[in-house]
């Protein structure tokens, strides 16, 4: 998502054009966890509704990973040539930060091995797809923001696999190789492909560009709905643990994001990217993966991050935003 792009003839027009811009993706963001949550009540409480679409994840998470590739462009990554630094220090951030956070959540709350394995793939997981909108509302640097998220998703099918053979082989077993072809199938694959067609057929992308996020939503929605539906049973003793491990993981995610931008030297708009990129992860990615290579319940902890992460970057967007307030009063 990119700044938007204003006439000078009127500040007060410009002023208005980004207000609803504002509204729009806030609206956006907040609307993503409702949808998501509804997904999971239909797959608690509404089970046969679920059931004939439960095999259906995998696409979903295609066409969620497709949509992405639309919205890139080769400017996206030109920044890596331009300012190489942030990018460096952000992607590694976000292949390590997380991570380790994992690890440790795992511990400190005694996860079983499903759960503990859930928690570590999300932490292993690439930048959140919705990441770049909740950078552009907390006034951070978009085209860091997207960057990132395309680079660390690239990454995804060598480091995921290995990272969560690494830190989870010994909650459950792991077939890194199988994994690795999981995400070039679901993620890369999907990408370059969008990514093709959004150079070729850049007028064709622009027209369904719009309908773009809510068709991820209600993907992402209808996964987290397969991953409740397939724990269920397990969901309610399992539900509070989860939670708090989400929540925790999260936060320190965007805490430990934004002092790696400070002590790096960054700028506060970087800063701030660098504290939204490594705090949301694609959970939609991690929720697949669990479920199809650990277990349903192992898929609970992404499900629950999927709702989370987009009510947190909102309200992390709405403290930053505030501090630019009371920063221009002082």
């Amino acid at each position: 998502m990119e700044e938007p792009q204003h006439e000078p003839t009127s500040g007060a027009q410009s002023a208005n054009a980004a207000s609803t811009q504002d509204r729009s993706a806030f609206l956006a963001t907040l609307g993503f966890p409702v949808l998501v949550i509804i997904g999971g009540l239909l797959g608690y409480l509404a089970p046969a509704v679920v059931e004939p679409i439960s095999g259906w994840t995998t696409w979903l998470l295609g066409i969620v990973m497709f949509g992405m590739g639309l919205t890139l462009k080769a400017a996206d990554f030109a920044l890596i040539a331009k300012r190489p630094l942030p990018v460096v220090i952000g992607v590694v951030a976000q292949f390590v930060i997380m991570p380790v956070i994992a690890v440790v959540v795992t511990k400190l709350l005694h996860l079983p091995p499903e759960l503990a394995a859930g928690v570590i793939l999300v932490g292993c997981a690439p930048g959140g797809t919705s990441s770049n909108v909740v950078s552009y509302l907390a006034r951070g640097d978009v085209a860091l923001s997207v960057t990132m998220t395309a680079v660390s998703t690239l990454l995804a099918p060598i480091m995921t696999p290995l990272l969560t053979l690494w830190l989870a082989g010994q909650q459950m077993p792991v077939s890194a190789g199988a994994m690795a072809v999981s995400i070039v199938k679901m993620v890369l694959v999907p990408v370059t492909l969008g990514i093709l067609i959004n150079v070729f057929a850049p007028k064709l992308v622009e027209a369904v560009l719009p309908a773009l996020p809510w068709v991820s939503v209600i993907a992402i929605s209808m996964i987290v709905a397969n991953v409740v539906f397939g724990s269920r049973e397990k969901l309610v003793q399992a539900g509070l643990i989860v939670l708090a491990a989400v929540v925790i993981h999260n936060v320190m995610g965007y805490l430990l994001g934004y002092l790696t931008g400070k002590v790096t030297g960054q700028p506060e708009t970087s800063a701030r990217t660098m504290a939204v990129e490594v705090g949301m992860q694609n959970s939609g990615m991690a929720a697949t993966l669990a479920a199809a290579h650990f277990s349903p319940l192992a898929a609970l902890p992404a499900a629950v991050f999927s709702v989370w992460h987009n009510l947190s970057g909102a309200l992390l967007a709405m403290f930053f935003r505030a501090k630019d307030r009371k920063n221009a009063t002082v």
